[in-house]
């Protein structure tokens, strides 16, 4: 069977870097949208608190539609097929974790940090973006990391609702029993995630300030 995978891989390399460069976009472009809906909401939840619960609670609902369901609502929800409804599944399906993660870890921020950084004379925006956001970056990073690998390997699914991407191999292999084609999807959509979250973490660690990298290292 692996050689089978070989042999089809070269022969359709071509193929397979086109759909790479589509479930690039697919995922890309939802992850985008989410983390600018997602991180100023989960912001706004830990200011007041008739968004916190209503947004929470929409989030969770959305988290709980499984995944092929939430793709084939776009159907009827007027968005026909193709990958402008795949998009908007995948942005809706990316949203709980950046969401919650955002509100995680600005309410973590220690309570003496946030009363030192008002005696101080901070304005509450300077508050959040010089001492709530830098030390919660971590855990939002780790919400957009999630959502990163969810919606790479959901993103596969898009190509029952026309969505192209990876998808299409894994779904033509399924019909035609090939393994060697589901695997020409499955392994470059493992591969992406695994790189995804490796590049992220890098990203993560190089724009974490050197102070709470030193700080983590003696707890």
């Amino acid at each position: 069977m692996f050689q089978k995978f070989l042999t089809v891989l070269v022969r359709r390399f071509p193929d397979v870097l086109l759909a790479l460069q589509e479930h690039l976009l697919l995922v890309l472009v939802p992850i985008v949208c989410a983390i600018i809906v997602a991180v100023p909401l989960g912001i706004l939840a830990t200011r007041y608190k008739w968004v916190e619960k209503p947004v929470l609670a929409i989030g969770n609902i959305l988290q709980t539609i499984p995944s092929l369901a939430l793709l084939a609502l776009m159907i009827p929800l007027g968005l026909g097929i193709g990958k402008k409804p795949a998009m908007v599944a995948l942005f809706l399906y990316s949203l709980l974790p950046i969401l919650r993660n955002t509100y995680t870890g600005i309410i973590g921020v220690p309570r003496p940090v946030k009363e030192a950084a008002l005696g101080m004379g901070m304005t509450t925006f300077q508050r959040l973006y010089i001492v709530e956001l830098p030390i919660a970056f971590s855990i939002i990073m780790a919400g957009i990391r999630t959502a990163t690998v969810i919606c790479i390997g959901t993103a596969t699914l898009s190509a029952l609702i026309g969505g192209g991407g990876l998808g299409e191999f894994i779904v033509t292999g399924l019909n035609m029993v090939r393994d060697e084609l589901i695997l020409l999807g499955a392994i470059p959509a493992a591969l992406m995630a695994l790189l995804a979250d490796f590049l992220m973490g890098k990203l993560e660690d190089l724009v974490t300030p050197r102070g709470l990298k030193i700080a983590r290292q003696i707890k």
